[in-house]
């Protein structure tokens, strides 16, 4: 049986840019290219004028009941706007939940280790997810694992570094406790 292999998309970069010709209204308020506000002006006009400045009509904001329309250089316009797109993803933070799983006959090393792995997380500004498993029998001692959740919070809370914030309260499903943290300083 012979596959049918699909080309590949191209991404849509989000908001296109109407410029020259493609521009389909016939008035638009004209902005030149110092930034004086010429007013409202046919589309043909308009054209002309950035022919004559050697430079291209585009489309600013196609939403009013009459287009805002600029002369500019449209190759520096889709330079600067690329630029400040990556400059505002730079900037972001992204903020990764960090998973510390437990369980009930947890031993005194493995507790003291994971809650200075809990810390460290907190400490870089990520999120702290708590999981608790109950298996087999300990599903019906259900609350030594609510109990062993409250102590690690507890420790966790002895740190100084560390304001911890509860984003999203201790949830029971099934046989699963989690409990998501987050620390505010």
């Amino acid at each position: 049986m012979r596959r049918k292999w699909k080309k590949a998309q191209p991404k849509d970069e989000g908001k296109k840019i109407v410029a020259n010709r493609e521009i389909r209204v016939p008035e638009v308020f004209l902005i030149d290219e110092n930034g004086e506000q010429i007013g409202n002006i046919s589309t043909y006009d308009a054209l002309k004028m950035a022919q004559e400045a050697d430079l291209d009509l585009v489309l600013v904001n196609p939403k009013p009941e009459v287009p805002i329309a600029k002369i500019t250089d449209l190759g520096q316009m889709k330079y600067e706007n690329e630029k400040k797109a990556h400059k505002q993803k730079m900037q972001q933070k992204k903020v990764d939940i960090k998973v510390v799983r437990l369980s009930v006959r947890i031993s005194v090393h493995d507790f003291e280790f994971r809650l200075n792995q809990a810390s460290k997380f907190l400490e870089k500004g990520n999120k702290l997810k708590i999981e608790l498993v109950l298996k087999g029998r300990e599903r019906q001692h259900s609350d030594k694992g609510g109990e062993t959740i409250t102590k690690f919070i507890e420790e966790l809370k002895k740190n100084e570094k560390l304001a911890i914030d509860i984003e999203q309260p201790l949830t029971k499903m099934g046989g699963r406790f989690t409990i998501i943290l987050l620390n505010r300083k």
